[in-house]
C-alpha cells in the first residue's frame, strides 16, 4: 500500500473526492465500486484500487508491488492526478517527445532527465529481454527501432519505449515516446512523473 510521499497528493486526494464517479470513469477509462468507494485502474498490465475512503492505493495482480512500493513515490502521485485530470478524446496516433510538449523542458534539467541511459545499457546488447520485460508489464511489442514495446502507464496515456541495439559504431540508445495528446492529460510536472515510474518498472 502506497503512503502519500509527494506534495501535491493531498489536494489530489481532496479534488477526486469532489468529482461525481460516473464523470471520472468516463473521463479517465476506470471503473468504479461504490460499496468500497474505490476506482479500479490498469496500469502497465496491473489492476490497482485507489480507495477514496480510505485514502489508500492498493494492488491486486502479482507483482503490483513494483508500482506500490518501488516506485511508490511516482505512481501515487501520477495515478491520483490522472484520475482528477483525464479526459477522454481521440489519441492522435503522433509520437512526441516528453522534452516537444509544451512546458516539457524540464525533461532536460538535471534530475528530471529520464535515465534511459540505463536501459539502454542492460539491454543494449539484449533485444529478447527487453521485449520479454516489456510483455511482464502488459506491452505489446510494435516494430519501431530495433525493438519496441507500447506500455499503457494509464488507460488514456499510452507510451512506447523504443530501443537501439549498439554496435561497433554506435552506442545503444533508449527513447520513450507519448502520443502527441500526452500534455491534455495531465500536468506536465505529472507527465515526468509517469514517465519516470514507467522507464524505471523497464528496469
Amino acid at each position: 500500500m502506497a503512503e502519500d510521499k509527494k506534495p501535491g497528493s493531498d489536494k489530489a486526494w481532496e479534488m477526486l473526492a469532489t468529482l461525481n464517479p460516473a464523470i471520472v470513469c468516463r473521463e479517465a477509462a476506470v471503473s468504479y465500486a461504490g460499496a468500497s468507494g474505490s476506482y479500479r485502474i490498469r496500469s502497465l498490465g496491473m489492476d490497482i484500487a485507489v480507495s477514496l475512503q480510505q485514502r489508500a492505493i492498493a494492488g491486486s495482480s502479482p507483482g503490483s508491488d513494483i508500482l506500490l512500493q518501488r516506485l511508490g513515490t511516482w505512481f501515487e502521485i501520477s495515478a491520483l492526478w490522472y484520475l482528477v485530470s483525464a479526459k477522454d478524446f481521440p489519441q492522435t496516433g503522433r509520437l512526441v517527445t516528453p522534452r516537444s510538449i509544451q512546458g516539457g523542458q524540464i525533461f532536460a534539467k538535471g534530475s528530471h532527465v529520464l535515465p534511459l541511459d540505463q536501459i539502454a545499457m542492460k539491454y543494449g546488447k539484449d533485444r529478447e529481454a527487453f521485449l520479454k520485460r516489456g510483455l511482464e508489464l502488459g506491452g505489446e511489442a510494435t516494430n519501431i527501432g530495433d525493438a519496441s514495446v507500447k506500455l499503457q502507464p494509464f488507460p488514456r496515456i499510452p507510451a512506447l519505449m523504443v530501443l537501439w541495439l549498439g554496435d561497433e559504431e554506435f552506442p545503444a540508445r533508449a527513447d520513450l515516446l507519448f502520443d502527441s495528446t500526452c500534455g491534455l492529460q495531465v500536468p506536465v510536472d505529472i507527465l515526468w512523473s509517469i514517465a519516470m515510474m514507467t522507464v524505471l518498472a523497464m528496469e
